[in-house]
């Protein structure tokens, strides 16, 4: 694909190559890149997000979620949020694996990215290549991130609606993640929830929302390896979308503050910051505060 100036829209959605690059050169910030996210001409796509701990089955649960949602005649796109190394600044972008089923079928784009060292397992590279899907045609995207406890909280400025997935095997970790998963729920769902002392646990997360939210958020019951809940769970995702568009203000406030850091921290190479610190520890007296203080 060419960058032009003119509106960017894939109205062919079998032509998954052109969305393909599209993303590619938004992702890596290519030639063209900018020119075309100012020309993005696009409908209020739903968002969802999907986010929690590591083991909680969140890829299997949005496979199961691809296969209701295409029941229903929707277009989907996924951005599976993977991991990025600190050491090598890889990715371990496994999602697409265990989505396979999924690859080929011509209503169904899956992408994964990494989250190139953002803390809240979300890059802005995230927002814009969301954006470029919105797009593309898609009737629904789903985001999945990368779980990572309290400041994973940055979904909730991108997805119209956000799912908090737990286990019931977090047992007393509810207590340690509250502060900042439980606050950007729109539902809660227990995975696994056919193993012992799930309904325990079900009781027990109903309290502690309770005492922490005002709109008590429903608390779905899925075994996503069997299928179990996901009617329920893909209604829930289809209906609410049209009941957050109050929200529409604050997720663009967060859009935007995610993307003005990113421009105001474009000049900083990770790797040669590494190594700039490598060579200042060689130094007497270094001090981190009057490193970054100094560092340009």
């Amino acid at each position: 694909m060419t960058a032009t100036n003119k509106p960017f829209s894939t109205t062919n959605i079998t032509d998954f190559r052109s969305v393909a690059r599209a993303l590619t050169i938004v992702e890596n910030n290519l030639s063209g890149a900018g020119a075309m996210l100012r020309s993005l001409v696009y409908k209020n796509v739903p968002v969802t997000g999907i986010t929690g701990p590591p083991g909680a089955g969140k890829s299997t649960l949005v496979n199961a979620v691809i296969s209701e949602l295409l029941a229903k005649g929707k277009k989907i796109a996924v951005l599976a949020v993977d991991p990025t190394s600190p050491f090598n600044f890889g990715s371990l972008l496994g999602d697409r694996i265990r989505m396979a089923s999924h690859f080929n079928h011509p209503d169904v784009f899956i992408r994964s990215i990494a989250t190139r060292g953002s803390l809240g397992g979300l890059s802005a590279k995230t927002i814009e290549m969301t954006d470029v899907l919105r797009a593309s045609g898609f009737d629904h995207i789903i985001i999945e991130t990368v779980g990572v406890g309290q400041s994973e909280v940055e979904i909730a400025g991108l997805a119209d609606t956000t799912l908090v997935m737990l286990v019931p095997e977090a047992g007393d970790e509810i207590q340690n993640i509250k502060s900042g998963l439980m606050e950007i729920a729109d539902a809660f769902i227990v995975n696994k929830a056919d193993r012992e002392g799930a309904d325990l646990f079900i009781n027990n997360l109903r309290k502690i929302i309770l005492q922490d939210k005002r709109d008590t958020p429903p608390i779905f019951k899925t075994v996503a390896s069997k299928n179990e809940g996901i009617t329920e769970l893909s209604n829930f995702i289809t209906e609410q979308p049209t009941k957050n568009r109050n929200r529409h203000e604050v997720l663009l406030t967060q859009k935007a503050y995610h993307l003005i850091q990113q421009k105001r921290m474009a000049g900083i190479d990770k790797k040669k910051l590494q190594q700039e610190i490598a060579k200042a520890l060689t130094e007497p007296g270094f001090n981190l505060y009057t490193f970054v203080e100094t560092y340009n």
